[in-house]
């Protein structure tokens, strides 16, 4: 038998080779480790559906965000879960909401660690959309007021980045003429600016309590049948002055990561999901595959896709494992 000169199982021999020659590397410095913030003292709350995540207290946020140092983790997404809901979402840019608190005392406490802040209404919205309601439909452009309103009230208490995701058009620039304005305009925005309407946030809004109390989000998330929609949206984001550009989920949409990455020289992020973080979880416990592994595999696939930064439920977890590597 005559074999060809190149031989591709010569650099496969051995860690060494292996490590040598691999192409896609991961890092916890490009991991965004999400939060679920409430009111209270000493609160660490587990939450059913996604195995290792909490719902924590402001003091035990501090708490993790030392241990998420400690392992390579520098950067979080809060997500806040007010005392109470109204019409208006008022919790979102009150001036000592739940978030604005945990800002505050993060920057105080862990200056380190870089604070990303969600900036939606669907938390705190008694109807659970992320945006004010106007004859039974969400109104894009008097909800685009109140999202710049809560981004300006998590720059003012030190968030480092702030991070649109309802959806709405134009919220971009809204975000930035308000932050500029106001004298923020070294804050980022990271948009969320490929955000489908897909079935796979069941466990985040467990998390979050923010599950719509009618309808669905269809009318603004995106249709998970689309794919040129997302450079129109990606561009329209970009124009307006976003930073970073998301897509979420990730796992089912990389193509969509791929395709992105490919047309815009902005940096990309993708959020790995609750329910793609939770289906592993569940398989694990289960004995059906190892946990560890395929999260690694997982997220390595986000990032050979082309996203530069993955917003991951496993990041302090999977953080400790590249560490011993």
């Amino acid at each position: 038998m005559i074999f060809p000169d190149y031989r591709p199982r010569r650099l496969r021999q051995n860690g060494l080779f292996r490590a040598m020659v691999r192409e896609t590397r991961l890092s916890s410095s490009q991991f965004i480790y999400p939060l679920f913030i409430k009111p209270g003292k000493g609160v660490r709350e587990e939450i059913s559906s996604m195995p290792g995540v909490l719902r924590l207290s402001v003091d035990q946020l501090v708490r993790e965000a030392n241990e998420c140092l400690e392992v390579g983790v520098k950067s979080l997404l809060l997500f806040g879960l007010p005392e109470s809901k109204d019409a208006a979402g008022s919790g979102a840019y009150a001036k000592n909401g739940i978030v604005q608190q945990a800002v505050r005392e993060l920057k105080s406490k862990v200056p380190e660690i870089m604070v990303v802040t969600d900036v939606c209404l669907c938390e705190y919205t008694d109807h659970g959309h992320c945006g004010v309601i106007v004859n039974k439909e969400v109104d894009n452009d008097s909800t685009l007021e109140l999202l710049a309103k809560t981004a300006l009230s998590h720059a003012e208490a030190g968030a480092d980045m702030v991070a649109p995701s309802d959806m709405m058009d134009g919220r971009v620039a809204e975000l930035r003429a308000t932050l500029d304005e106001n004298d923020f305009s070294h804050v980022p925005i990271m948009a969320y600016s490929v955000k489908y309407a897909s079935s796979f946030y069941g466990p985040f809004r467990e998390a979050a309590d923010g599950a719509p109390q009618f309808g669905d989000r269809c009318g603004y998330q995106m249709d998970p049948a689309n794919a040129r929609e997302a450079f129109r949206e990606a561009a329209m984001d970009v124009e307006e002055g976003a930073d970073i550009i998301m897509v979420k989920p990730a796992v089912a949409y990389l193509d969509i990561i791929s395709k992105l990455h490919a047309e815009f020289d902005h940096p990309i992020a993708a959020y790995h999901v609750s329910g793609e973080y939770a289906m592993i979880k569940a398989a694990a416990a289960n004995g059906w595959i190892d946990g560890d592994r395929v999260m690694m595999e997982t997220l390595l696939s986000i990032h050979r896709a082309g996203a530069d930064i993955i917003i991951t439920y496993g990041a302090k977890d999977m953080a400790r494992i590249l560490n011993k590597r």
